[in-house]
């Protein structure tokens, strides 16, 4: 777990969205969604994260891994479901501390040094800010969850998210910078595919 050393107030953290979570390997039928990230600006449409609202669903506990490589975090930003860890990896030949700019965690993994691997739990879900100490342009995010449906967007602005129960469903859109222009509903079938458009405001 992580401390609170500090928290920058020049960085968003951004709105905590409880139901982030991950697709489980339950044999149940369901649909799919495809969909799309539309906006003007490119570069926003990389790095989105979109999710259902109170889907149900067994969450399984899974390992990520960040490298600090150049002087950033590698990916910047990392979905993973609740009581997931994450393994920490300096490649740098500079010493890196890994804190979060969110009070809910109460313990640093301190400094890192080069070649070392240091790993973290996270048992509460919500949004969190990663942050290096010695180098504050070192930005990362951890999405932690409990819905079982989800999808971290790639820079194509594409995403797909399979096995869900059949039902209508809110979906939660979450960006360190942008927001999802309107509310936004998706209706899902027995065996079928649901085509959703999602706009980022600008």
């Amino acid at each position: 777990m992580f401390v609170n050393i500090r928290v920058n107030k020049f960085l968003k953290i951004g709105v905590i969205m409880t139901s982030f979570g991950f697709i489980t390997s339950n044999a149940f039928c369901g649909g799919t969604i495809a969909g799309s990230i539309d906006t003007h600006l490119i570069k926003y449409k990389g790095d989105v994260v979109v999710c259902l609202k109170d889907v149900k669903g067994t969450v399984v506990a899974q390992q990520a891994y960040i490298n600090m490589r150049n002087i950033t975090i590698t990916p910047q930003v990392t979905v993973l479901p609740l009581g997931s860890t994450i393994a920490f990896t300096s490649c740098d030949t500079v010493n890196h501390t890994i804190f979060s700019g969110n009070s809910l965690y109460e313990n640093s993994l301190g400094s890192i040094d080069t070649g070392i691997t240091k790993s973290s739990s996270f048992d509460k879900s919500g949004v969190f800010q990663l942050l290096c100490s010695c180098h504050p342009e070192m930005i990362g995010w951890a999405i932690v969850g409990k819905n079982p449906n989800t999808a971290l967007i790639n820079d194509d602005g594409k995403f797909s998210i399979s096995n869900v129960p059949v039902g209508t469903y809110d979906i939660a859109v979450w960006n360190n910078q942008r927001k999802l222009q309107s509310r936004a509903t998706v209706t899902v079938a027995e065996g079928k595919t649901s085509p959703i458009g999602l706009k980022i405001a600008e």
